[in-house]
């Protein structure tokens, strides 16, 4: 009993800290597009999505009965082995955040905790004790979809405010009033996370808890305690700013207004929100980043760069079975040497971690030196510095035209009468 009691103990301790890296990983895509724009000061605009962050946390608990109840079947699998595959798993998706972060790059937190639970469940366990239709429906799916969603809505929305300010066209400035929005859009991209992401923790935990016994298989919904946990959890780790990942996500990138920003942030948060209510577990950054893309192209003169999309893409697809490679090791480390494999685990997890935290301290990135830019998702649209004129403008370019063409003909015409009657003058006083 008391061996069970630490492997919870360690899971609870290890998810809690999954969840402080998903605070800090995905500060970004909430708040990199209204840094850039100078809507928020950067330390004012990681505060404010820490507190949405934690406010969201409580708003809804769809996504921890995802996890808790439907992608793994925890009523085939040992009440004495499945803890230990809890902990394998979370070990992959630590392990993926804390390298990604290092490295600055923005990848789906969501998927790495996906992909270290199913990797340590089939080394742990086999195929059998994963619901690969939930896992398709609710985590596959949606993953494929959400981001094309929230990249279409974004494309409306982006089309729709140039088209309702277009007598700012001419003003370099005219636009501004989107960066008084953006603070009310970001706010609700932040509110948004707290709902899905802090949900995922909740339901790894409330999942440990349901295999040892110490709560009903049929009350899915997390305890207040653990709700209290995971939400001051993933705030805390969204006030540590996440500052590498937004100085990447806001490298080189062509120019973003505010009536993008507060384009893409509307989408975001619509579509995230709305995940949430029916419990898909998607990945904020990828609903981020299609949502960037399809502001870009909602503005005039702008045009996709596939490549550095397909990298984006790529580094999606890659984090879910990376984490699930590590996940498995663990796992196998487990069922090598049982309880010992887990203490092993556990030493290799605080080693890491130390590591590439020590590692990151030789190039510290803060809110002093970290780059106000937008999204790294930003970087597969390029906006032209001279986008092609719109229909009004060229209605009235060409009447401007008409009516120089006009004026001229005029002073032509005036010209040569002046011409003709001083000659008619010359002669008549030649005639004298």
């Amino acid at each position: 009993m008391e061996t069970a009691t630490l492997i919870i103990v360690l899971v609870i301790v290890l998810a809690l800290f999954f969840d402080f890296t998903n605070g800090f990983h995905d500060t970004a895509n909430a708040m990199a597009t209204p840094i850039a724009t100078g809507a928020l000061k950067p330390k004012t605009a990681v505060l404010l999505a820490a507190v949405l962050n934690l406010v969201g946390a409580f708003l809804s608990t769809e996504v921890a009965k995802t996890i808790s109840g439907g992608m793994i079947r925890e009523d085939q699998i040992s009440a004495a082995v499945f803890p230990a595959i809890i902990f394998a798993g979370l070990i992959g998706a630590i392990t993926w955040n804390m390298l990604t972060w290092l490295l600055g790059l923005p990848s789906s937190s969501s998927h790495a905790l996906f992909g270290g639970l199913i990797g340590a469940t089939l080394v742990g366990v086999g195929f059998m004790a994963i619901d690969f239709g939930v896992v398709m429906s609710k985590v596959i799916l949606p993953a494929l979809i959400a981001p094309v969603t929230a990249g279409i809505i974004a494309f409306a929305v982006t089309k729709l405010a140039y088209v309702l300010t277009r007598r700012y066209d001419n003003k370099p400035d005219g636009r501004d009033g989107f960066r008084v929005g953006q603070i009310f859009t970001s706010s609700l991209v932040a509110l948004a996370h707290g709902t899905n992401d802090a949900q995922k923790t909740m339901g790894v935990i409330t999942l440990a808890l349901i295999t040892v016994g110490w709560q009903s298989p049929e009350q899915a919904d997390p305890q207040t305690w653990v709700i209290f946990a995971c939400a001051i959890t993933i705030a805390l780790g969204t006030y540590m700013g996440g500052w590498r990942i937004i100085r990447t996500l806001g490298k080189g990138l062509t120019d973003v207004k505010p009536a993008q920003g507060f384009a893409a942030e509307s989408s975001t948060a619509a579509t995230i929100l709305a995940s949430s209510a029916l419990g898909f577990a998607l990945s904020t950054t990828q609903v981020a980043s299609g949502s960037v893309i399809g502001s870009g192209l909602g503005r005039r003169g702008s045009h996709v760069r596939w490549r550095t999309a397909g990298r984006i893409m790529i580094g999606w697809v890659l984090t879910l079975p990376a984490a699930g490679g590590v996940g498995a090791l663990a796992a196998l480390v487990v069922v090598w040497l049982g309880f010992w494999g887990i203490m092993i685990d556990a030493v290799l997890a605080v080693a890491i971690i130390l590591f590439l935290y020590l590692r990151s301290r030789r190039d510290q990135v803060t809110a002093g030196n970290a780059m106000s830019e937008v999204a790294e998702s930003g970087r597969a649209v390029k906006v032209k510095r001279n986008p092609p004129p719109t229909p009004r403008q060229r209605a009235v370019a060409r009447a401007e035209a008409r009516t120089r063409a006009a004026e001229q003909s005029a002073a032509k015409k005036a010209a040569k009468a002046a011409k003709a009657a001083e000659k008619s003058s010359s002669k008549d006083g030649g005639a004298r």
